[in-house]
């Protein structure tokens, strides 16, 4: 996955598009990941120990990978990721600068 947990990403495409957030997590089996304040749904749950009351809960659900892009910590836009070799090690490159994505 060109993504990973931390990385803050803009959504390209569906109702929340133009949208950005950091990445909660990734499900790289599902090719899915879930984005902070990205696609909030409405979940209803009956009572239980940890709710007593019960109710409706606002939650983010998990979108699809291909919907998300890295943001270029230069520029502050959208960008494609390319890799590179770096002291030995495989590292993702923004690629409208060329700035190193991984800290």
């Amino acid at each position: 996955m060109h993504v990973k947990k931390g990385d803050k990403v803009m959504v390209i495409s569906g109702k929340d598009k133009g949208k950005t957030g950091i990445i909660l997590a990734a499900y790289p089996k599902l090719s899915k990941v879930l984005v902070e304040g990205i696609n909030v749904v409405k979940k209803h749950s009956k009572p239980s120990q940890v709710n007593p009351q019960g109710g409706i809960i606002s939650q983010e659900a998990s979108i699809h990978v291909s919907n998300v892009m890295p943001i270029d910590p230069k520029s502050g836009e959208p960008t494609r990721v390319g890799y590179k070799q770096e002291d030995g090690k495989k590292v993702r490159v923004a690629k409208k600068s060329g700035e190193v994505l991984d800290k």
